[in-house]
C-alpha cells in the first residue's frame, strides 16, 4: 500500500505542477508546446518503466508477477503494452474532444483548462474501475471471458457505428441543464457564475461534463483491454494512469490533423477484437512461451498499418475536413441561459 500511496502522491505532484507553475496562466497551446509536452510525458512514462523493471526484478515492495521470467523484464514489456494500447485509445478520444470543443465554442486558449479537471476527474474514475476490475476477477475468473467477449463485441461496434457524439441527448447533461440555468457567454475560465444570487454553469462546465462522460465510455473499453494484457493490479493502474496523463498534450499535437488517420477507428477496432481474442484464449495462450512479446509485437503492427494506410490515403485525397457544428446543435447548448 505504501507504494500505491507513492505512486499516487507523484501524480498529484505532477498534476499540480502543471497547472499551477506551468499553465496557471490560459493561453493558445502552440503546436511546439504540445509536442514538447508530450515528449516530456511520454519520457517519464519510459522512466517509470526501468523503475518497473528493477522493482520486479529484484522485488521491490514485495511485486512479483506470475506471467513469466524474468519478473522484470516481463514486468516492463507488460507494462508497455498496457501503456502503447491506452495511449492508441486515447487517439480516439482526441476527435471527440475536438467535435465537443467545437460544438460547446470553447475558445483555444480555455481548452487546457476544461482537460486539465477533465483529466483529473478520468483519473480517479479509471483508479475506481481498475480496483474494482481487480476486485471482480478476484472473486470471479469467470469475468474475464465476459471482458474478453465484450471487447470483441466493441471492437465490431466501434468498425461501424457512428463517430460523432451527441452532446443534446447526453442524459447527464440534459440533467445540468435541468437543475442548473447555462450562461449564453463564457466568464473566462470560471465553470461556474451566480446570476441574481444563484449558480448558473457556463458553457465551459457543459464541455467538462461532456468530457468526463465520454471518457466515461472509453474506459469501459480500455479498462478491460489492460486486463487482457496483465492482471496484475500495480501494472494495470500505473500503465493506464500513465497513458493517461498525456492524452492531454496529445489532444493539442492532434486535434488538427487527426481527420486525416481514415484507418484510424478500424485499426483500433482491429486491436479490441485482438485484445478480446487474447483474454478468451487465455488459458491456451499462458502456456505459450513468449506470449507477451508477440502481443507487443501484434499491437504495433496493427497500429503501424493503420498510420501508414491513413498516411497514403491522405496523401491521395485532398483534405476537405474540418469539423463542423451545425448551428441548430449550438443552439442548444443556449437552452435554459439566464
Amino acid at each position: 500500500m505504501w507504494l500505491w500511496a507513492a505512486f499516487i502522491i507523484f501524480i498529484l505532484f505532477l498534476l499540480v505542477l502543471d497547472l499551477g507553475v506551468f499553465h496557471r496562466k490560459a493561453h493558445v497551446i502552440t503546436l511546439k508546446e504540445a509536442l514538447t509536452w508530450s515528449g516530456v510525458w511520454i519520457g517519464v512514462a519510459l522512466v517509470f518503466n526501468v523503475f518497473i523493471y528493477f522493482a520486479y526484478q529484484y522485488h521491490w515492495f514485495g511485486l512479483d508477477i506470475p506471467e513469466g521470467e524474468p519478473d522484470g523484464r516481463t514486468a516492463a514489456v507488460l507494462f508497455f503494452t498496457g501503456y502503447i494500447v491506452e495511449k492508441s485509445l486515447g487517439m480516439d478520444n482526441v476527435f471527440v474532444m475536438a467535435m465537443i470543443f467545437s460544438y460547446f465554442g470553447i475558445p483555444a486558449m480555455y481548452q487546457h483548462r476544461v482537460l486539465f479537471w477533465g483529466i483529473v476527474g478520468a483519473l480517479v474514475m479509471r483508479a475506481v474501475m481498475v480496483l474494482a476490475g481487480v476486485a471482480l476477477i478476484q472473486r470471479f475468473d469467470w469475468i474475464l471471458y465476459v471482458f474478453g467477449a465484450f471487447l470483441i463485441v466493441s471492437g465490431l461496434r466501434m468498425a461501424v457505428a457512428p463517430h460523432a457524439p451527441e452532446p443534446e441527448r447526453n442524459p447527464v447533461i440534459a440533467l445540468a441543464r435541468r437543475l442548473f440555468p447555462v450562461t449564453h457567454d463564457l466568464a473566462g475560465e470560471r465553470f461556474v457564475v451566480r446570476i441574481n444570487g444563484k449558480p448558473a454553469l457556463t458553457p465551459l462546465a457543459l464541455a467538462l461534463i461532456m468530457i468526463e462522460t465520454t471518457d466515461l465510455i472509453f474506459a469501459i473499453d480500455s479498462i478491460p483491454a489492460v486486463f487482457a494484457i496483465t492482471e496484475d493490479p500495480f501494472l494495470v493502474f500505473t500503465s493506464n494512469i500513465m497513458a493517461v496523463l498525456g492524452l492531454r498534450s496529445l489532444y493539442f499535437a492532434l486535434a488538427g490533423i487527426i481527420h486525416r488517420f481514415y484507418y484510424l477507428r478500424l485499426s483500433l477496432s482491429l486491436l479490441l477484437v485482438l485484445i478480446g481474442t487474447k483474454m478468451l484464449l487465455k488459458d491456451i495462450l499462458h502456456a505459450l512461451p513468449g506470449t507477451t512479446y508477440y502481443t507487443l509485437g501484434a499491437v504495433a503492427l496493427i497500429l503501424a498499418g493503420g498510420i501508414i494506410a491513413s498516411i497514403v490515403r491522405a496523401r491521395r485525397t485532398p483534405d476537405s475536413y474540418e469539423v463542423d457544428v451545425p448551428a441548430r446543435r449550438k443552439a442548444a447548448t443556449m437552452r435554459n441561459a439566464p
